[in-house]
């Protein structure tokens, strides 16, 4: 163990005791209850069937986002496509639309559109990118001559990609479809415009029109727990995964397939990006209308814009720096305290934003209540909320630094922190900065925990659009809407330059 490796330890301790803390508030609050009132309401039947409603909509947009993800990463960086670049691009935009802007716009299309499948057909839409990003780089990693090798001794292609190629992606895949997972779990504004109720929703409820919130405390626990294994099982899969070999590899090169076959992959393509990012804010434009009764100014909406965007960059600065242990700990030195610190940041991740924003609420009142209503406190819940997306980024970026060239700056006489200064962190910076990106996106559409914890007078695009819709006035929330769409953009084409190379043939 390096000397250094002790404070990092605390460091990511206090982390993960930060981002614990509103699954221990939940703790309290469900102790200090009357058990004789919790059982009923935990094991009633309205319970199990927002239970069993969670985990359909969770493992079926899992699934979903698994198989569009892994599929689209492999055809952008596996097969020479016209216009490669641009496929690229459009296979990160998804993230410049939020879950329930992409509802909304659908909902457009499609008067009275709702229900489990519509649901899952827009989750796996917006959260796809959460898994081609990173599997794209491992498919660029993944070393081609062992599949070479494995098709000269006999193996059809098709059985070489799934036994030889697929084990060498599926750790980054999987980081990618956790968040997925988590994603669909802590989603309230998509299942709510869809009619679908769900964990998240009935929480919702229970805050909002129940006396006692210890009852609605005990519902996030349950979500906390399908959250928790959620992480247990993407850790067992990801440490029976293959791990690529240290050394030179040889890298992929790019097929160049039939006419027909191509203009089929292209049509895929361009119709997945059709669904994601064309048609929903079409269906907004046509909206706009209808828009006259909107309440704010364009000024208003001016400064909602720099808000969002101020906060999602100061938010996506701090989460880096607080994953950063963590990620290098996981990566350099796995030992079980490491995997639990690991995973108790993924529980926040899973909570509803409201449950984070509640929960900070307390705490934020009775140990400083100076920060109640302040900056602080919203910057401390969207650390808490998309700690997981820096932290998973992070991680595989950090494992992807060759050793060697570690040992070799150590034989070289520098001291750990230098090491990781001039070594670590350029290897791992596009990784780190993708995890960062991740999160700015993320926090520009946050809407529950944002409209408890901003301060006064600070409004977002998110909240903007909320303040139309719950006047009813849907023909104005498409402004806002396609406002926030376009600032999304931002933090969606820095992903997209931050992987333009990606699927370039090497030679």
């Amino acid at each position: 163990m390096s000397a250094g490796t002790p404070v990092l330890l605390c460091v990511a301790v206090a982390v993960a005791i930060a981002a614990a803390a509103p699954l221990i508030h939940l703790l309290l609050r469900v102790s200090t209850a009357d058990p004789e009132r919790l059982t009923p309401v935990l094991f009633r039947p309205r319970t199990l069937e927002l239970l069993s409603t969670s985990i359909v909509v969770a493992g079926a947009t899992s699934a979903g986002a698994f198989t569009l993800g892994v599929a689209t990463a492999w055809v952008l960086t596996r097969v020479a496509l016209p216009w490669g670049g641009v496929w690229r691009i459009a296979a990160c935009l998804p993230l410049a639309v939020p879950s329930f802007v992409a509802a909304f716009g659908w909902m457009g299309v499609f008067p009275g559109l709702s229900g489990i499948g519509p649901l899952v057909v827009v989750l796996v839409l917006s959260t796809a990118p959460y898994v081609t990003v990173p599997t794209m780089a491992a498919f660029v990693r993944a070393d081609q001559a062992v599949t070479d090798a494995a098709v000269s001794l006999g193996r059809s292609p098709r059985r070489a990609f799934l036994t030889v190629t697929l084990p060498q992606v599926l750790p980054s895949a999987l980081a990618g479809t956790l968040l997925v997972a988590l994603y669909a779990l802590s989603d309230f504004g998509a299942p709510a415009l869809l009619r679908v109720d769900t964990l998240t929703t009935g929480i919702y409820a229970q805050f909002t029109g129940g006396i006692d919130r210890a009852l609605s405390a005990a519902l996030a626990l349950v979500l906390a727990a399908l959250a928790v294994t959620c992480v247990v099982a993407e850790g067992a899969f990801r440490r029976r995964s293959v791990r690529p070999a240290p050394g030179r590899t040889v890298p992929p090169r790019r097929r160049a397939l039939r006419p027909p076959a191509t203009a089929l992959l292209v049509g895929m393509l361009g119709a997945v990006a059709t669904a994601s990012v064309i048609v929903p804010p079409a269906a907004l434009l046509a909206r706009l209308p209808a828009a006259d009764r909107y309440l704010s100014t364009g000024d208003d909406l001016f400064r909602a814009a720099a808000t969002t965007l101020a906060l999602g960059i100061c938010a996506a600065f701090v989460t880096v720096v607080a994953a950063l242990p963590i990620s290098w700990l996981a990566a350099r030195r796995p030992r079980p305290i490491v995997s639990l610190l690991e995973s108790i940041t993924y529980v926040g991740h899973a909570l509803p934003g409201l449950v984070v924003a509640l929960a900070l609420v307390s705490l934020t009142v009775a140990i400083a209540p100076a920060a109640y209503q302040g900056p602080l406190a919203l910057i401390v819940a969207y650390v808490v909320l998309f700690l997981p997306k820096a932290v998973g980024s992070t991680r595989a970026a950090v494992a992807g630094v060759r050793l060697d060239l570690e040992d070799a700056a150590r034989s070289l006489g520098d001291a750990p922190a230098r090491v990781f200064a001039r070594v670590t962190m350029p290897g791992a910076a596009p990784g780190v900065l993708a995890g960062g990106v991740l999160v700015m996106a993320a926090v520009m559409k946050e809407l529950p925990a944002t409209l408890l914890l901003r301060p006064i007078g600070v409004d977002t695009l998110a909240t903007e659009l909320w303040r139309a819709t719950s006047v009813g006035a849907f023909g104005a929330a498409a402004l806002p809407a396609l406002l926030l769409v376009a600032v999304g953009l931002v933090p969606a084409l820095a992903v997209a330059r931050g992987i333009r190379s990606i699927g370039e043939d090497p030679r």
